[in-house]
C-alpha cells in the first residue's frame, strides 16, 4: 500500500509531461520540488524560509536540474508568478528539522489553494498533504477540508486518501482534479 506522500507523487506523475508548468507551494527540503523538476518543463517553488530555499537549491544542483524558479515568498502570491498550471503540491505544517513555530497558516494556504485552482488547466491536479499534529494544524486541516468540500462538483473532483488505524495524527492526502470538459462559459 502506498503511503500518502507516495500516492501524491503517483497522482501527479500520471498527468505531468515535459511540456508542463507545475507548482510546489511549500518547497520545504526540496523533495517534492526535485520530483516535479524531473517530470515537468518548469517548476515554480515557494517557501518563506531561507533554509528551505538553500536545501532545495542544493538538492537540485546535485541532480543537475535547472528548470526550477525558487521563490522566497509565500505561496499565496503564486498568481504573480504563474498563469496556467498543470499540477501543484502542498505539504502543510512545518519544515522538518527547522523552527517548528513556523507553520503554514490557514488564511494563506486557502488563498494559495484558491489561486492555484483558478490557474489549473482542465485535467490538471493538485495534491495537498495535510500534517496537522502541531499547534494550529487542526484548524488548517479543517479549513482546507471545508474549502475543497465546497468546490463545484462540475469543475473539480476532490478525494481524500488517509489511513484509518494510525495513532498520533497521521498525515493524509487531499487530491483535486479539474474536470477535463469543464467549460468556463
Amino acid at each position: 500500500m502506498l503511503r500518502p506522500l507516495e500516492m501524491a507523487h503517483q497522482f501527479l506523475a500520471e498527468i505531468m509531461t515535459k511540456e508542463d508548468v507545475v507548482v510546489d507551494a511549500t518547497m520545504g527540503n526540496g523533495h517534492d520540488t526535485l520530483f516535479l523538476a524531473e517530470r515537468a518543463k518548469k517548476v515554480v517553488a515557494f517557501d518563506i524560509q531561507e533554509q528551505a530555499l538553500e536545501q532545495t537549491r542544493e538538492r537540485l544542483e546535485k541532480a543537475g536540474l535547472s528548470n526550477v524558479e525558487l521563490l522566497l515568498t509565500g505561496h499565496e502570491r503564486l498568481d504573480a508568478y504563474v498563469e496556467e498550471v498543470k499540477a501543484g503540491i502542498f505539504n502543510l505544517g512545518y519544515l522538518p528539522n527547522a523552527d517548528k513555530s513556523v507553520v503554514t497558516q490557514p488564511q494563506t494556504t486557502l488563498l494559495a489553494l484558491e489561486k492555484l485552482c483558478q490557474r489549473l488547466v482542465p485535467g490538471g491536479r493538485i495534491a495537498v498533504m495535510i500534517y496537522y499534529g502541531h499547534t494550529g494544524g487542526a484548524v488548517e486541516r479543517d479549513a482546507v477540508l471545508d474549502f475543497v468540500s465546497r468546490l463545484s462538483q462540475r469543475e473539480f473532483t476532490a478525494t481524500i486518501y488517509r489511513t484509518l488505524n494510525q495513532m498520533n495524527h497521521p498525515p493524509f492526502l487531499v487530491m483535486l482534479e479539474k474536470i477535463k470538459d469543464y467549460n468556463h462559459g
